[in-house]
């Protein structure tokens, strides 16, 4: 077992999330070191040092500083995995799992931090169709990949752990509909069920989810 690595993160944070689950996959542990992003802990001087791109996670491994969830989960199941399970060395089924990755990066995980930026942040009192029109586009895209139980084949991989932090997020503010994306709903339900899914995804979706309600209540507030 190694040394706790040190990870920089935040509850309400997908992407951190995404770490966390994967940590719990793997049986790691992590020293968590919370970093408050109403607060601007990630844009003070000792953080940029750490990450000049000054976002979260980011982890410390004995030195060895890796930033993005994506390229965060890569390194801890390459390097802590005990089998591939998470990330398959078949160059075929790797491929869809990098490309899973892609998605949550591009699609999922952009389009939701487009639409909660402006209000987390900038005070914003628009909620614009568009962009929520977007999301619920996310949705039907991932429903309609999903072929198998899990989004590569029939076992769990990296994909999954890294797109149900978004995804989960995404729902907690816009629920899904079963009827309209019954193969997503049933996707997120079978993820739910991991014995460390509510305590390391459920609770900071939550979480996120009435920051956001309670930020547009408050613009709105100041707004008038």
């Amino acid at each position: 077992m190694p040394r706790k690595i040190k990870l920089y993160t935040a509850k309400l944070s997908p992407p951190g999330r995404a770490v966390e689950l994967t940590g719990k996959a793997l049986g790691l542990q992590f020293d968590i070191v919370p970093i408050n992003l109403i607060a601007g802990d990630h844009l003070k001087e000792e953080f940029r040092k750490l990450n000049p791109q000054h976002t979260i996670p980011v982890i410390d491994d004995d030195g060895t500083i890796v930033r993005d969830s994506h390229a965060i989960i890569v390194y801890l199941v390459t390097k802590y995995g005990s089998d591939e399970s998470l990330y398959p060395a078949d160059v075929v089924t790797r491929s869809k799992v990098n490309a899973a990755l892609h998605f949550d990066s591009g699609v999922l995980f952009a389009r939701l931090r487009f639409y909660l930026e402006p209000i987390l942040y900038f005070g914003s009192t628009e909620t614009p169709q568009e962009k929520i029109d977007n999301l619920y586009r996310a949705y039907q895209l991932l429903n309609d990949t999903l072929v198998d139980d899990y989004l590569v084949g029939s076992q769990m991989t990296l994909a999954d752990l890294s797109c149900v932090a978004s995804v989960a997020s995404m729902h907690a503010i816009f629920p899904i509909d079963a009827t309209k994306y019954p193969k997503l709903a049933a996707w997120l339900e079978r993820l739910a069920k991991l014995p460390y899914y509510k305590a390391t995804n459920q609770e900071g979706a939550e979480e996120l989810a009435k920051l956001y309600l309670a930020k547009l209540e408050e613009n709105r507030a100041k707004a008038k």
